[in-house]
């Protein structure tokens, strides 16, 4: 793309943080979405509950990625929490989009946050960006969080939906609480191990969104690596990695009386596959789990 000027919500969060340093790296200008006063020159106050963008801080923007929402884990699922988790993401997409529309020229592509957990739990169907869309309160908001950013569509933007899975990281995410676990060895698998994990480096989220501003592709993009695997042996996989035993197993009754309703979505199977990406000539850095594991034990 050359260096553009790229506007980010939830630069602070785990794939943000990444994305924006890398966004620098390549040359570009990036703008940063904040809900407080700014502090940065680089920064641009937004209030998703109120519906307002400080529109003067977006001029000239090329194109947006929209990570912003509450944590999916981040607390117990109580009705107000599931509230915070849709609202978040509906009420932070719509707000984005209509600003995004009222510019002048209209930025050329957004790259709007989804989730695997569009899809449900699934078993061993295989999943690409034309299956249907799944059940459970995690499907219900992906469907709703996405079709906020039609409009943005609809307006002449191209919209591509970074359909994310499980992001591999050792500071952060579903992985950041595993990891501590697994160098005690204490992890292993979760439930019956049999379910499938859509995984992805955090090095291939961030250069397949990066990927996804400068190419043209729209619609559902699945942003998971071509390998994905049963939560048990990726466990096992990883704990040889970092040589320690991934034996010891939490049964889903326990998950449930730890994690309550969210229980369920952890221990959903998902074998979703990145078609999309692929056929757009995406090369991931980290295709298979060994060379994942790796990368994560060198990063921890």
């Amino acid at each position: 793309m050359g260096g553009v000027k790229i506007v980010v919500t939830g630069a602070s969060g785990l794939i943000g943080t990444a994305l924006v340093t890398r966004l620098h790296a390549s040359g570009h200008e990036v703008v940063r979405l904040v809900r407080r006063p700014p502090r940065a020159g680089d920064e641009v106050r937004w209030d998703p509950e109120r519906g307002t963008v400080d529109l003067d801080g977006l001029a000239g923007v090329d194109g947006a990625v929209h990570l912003a929402g509450a944590g999916v884990g981040d607390h117990r699922w109580t009705d107000d929490y599931k509230r915070q988790i849709r609202d978040s993401r509906v009420l932070g997409t719509r707000t984005l989009v209509e600003a995004l529309t009222k510019l002048d020229p209209l930025p050329r592509v957004l790259v709007s946050g989804s989730a695997v957990g569009y899809y449900g739990s699934r078993g061993d169907e295989v999943l690409t960006e034309t299956s249907g869309a799944g059940e459970g309160f995690l499907a219900e908001v992906v469907h709703a969080w996405e079709a906020e950013a039609v409009p943005a569509a609809q307006a002449g933007i191209r919209v591509a939906y970074a359909r994310t899975g499980l992001v591999m990281s050792p500071t952060g995410g579903a992985f950041g609480r595993l990891l501590p676990l697994l160098k005690l060895g204490v992890a292993g698998p979760l439930g019956n191990g049999r379910q499938w994990w859509p995984w992805i480096t955090l090095e291939d989220e961030t250069a397949a969104l990066e990927f996804l501003l400068d190419k043209d592709v729209e619609g559902p993009v699945n942003l998971s690596a071509p390998n994905p695997q049963r939560q048990g042996e990726l466990t096992k996989t990883l704990g040889r990695a970092f040589r320690r035993p991934a034996l010891l197993p939490a049964p889903a009754i326990a998950l449930r009386a730890v994690l309550g309703e969210f229980a369920a979505d952890v221990l959903a199977s998902q074998r979703m596959l990145p078609k999309a990406l692929l056929d757009a000539g995406f090369s991931f850095r980290h295709p298979d789990l060994d060379s994942a594991a790796e990368w994560l034990r060198a990063q921890s």
